[in-house]
């Protein structure tokens, strides 16, 4: 199958069979894969916290997460997408790991637009690491549910990752065979591809 054919029949889950396993290696392959995501001038103001099922904090996780509870608590990993908190921080961070020309973009077309810009193109890169990651499980026949349905403050209350704040989560895992979300049961819907594809 290709990766057309693999996109094509890719979905968002929304029930897991429990008992399924992720082998050990492709959650190294997809954690490699997270470390190898794009970000404008080679930013990366992320953290990917990888939860294992048998991790004493999923349950936790699982009661901060709305309707998705049980999507965190029977898949068979939670990937939480952190973005840094502090602006300072990730000056810092750049000015140490970064060439000259890249500090100088941030700091005169990122910057001068004020603090709430910042933050939002620090979360802007987050979020290409997302379509990265779902696009790495589709190719490599893992099934995925990305969630913004979570709570954030409690998450990072549970993670107390210092430096980093929660955006937003992903279940892994094997979907359940009566998940009627599966596009043999609920097909795709998507706008009329000329609505979307232009070409002049």
């Amino acid at each position: 199958m290709n990766f057309l054919e693999k996109m094509k029949s890719r979905y968002t889950v929304k029930k897991y069979n429990s008992q399924a396993t992720i082998s050990e290696e492709k959650i190294q392959q997809l954690k490699e894969i997270l470390h190898l995501s794009p970000s404008s001038i080679n930013s990366q103001p992320w953290n990917f916290v990888f939860v294992n099922r048998d991790s004493e904090i999923r349950e936790k996780l699982a009661e901060a997460s709305y309707f998705n509870k049980e999507k965190v608590f029977n898949s068979n990993l939670l990937i939480v997408f952190q973005v840094i908190k502090k602006t300072e921080d990730f000056e810092k961070q750049i000015e140490e790991v970064l060439p000259e020309g890249s500090v100088s973009y941030y700091r005169t077309m990122v910057k001068p637009k004020g603090e709430s810009a910042i933050k939002a193109w620090l979360g802007h890169q987050v979020y290409l690491s997302l379509g990265v990651l779902l696009a790495a499980c589709a190719d490599m026949g893992i099934d995925s549910t990305p969630m913004e349905g979570i709570e954030p403050e409690k998450y990072d209350a549970i993670l107390n990752n210092g430096n980093y704040e929660t955006l937003f989560a992903v279940a892994i895992g094997e979907r359940a065979e009566d998940d009627s979300n599966q596009p043999i049961h609920t097909p795709k819907r998507r706008l009329e591809k000329k609505k979307v594809i232009l070409e002049i």
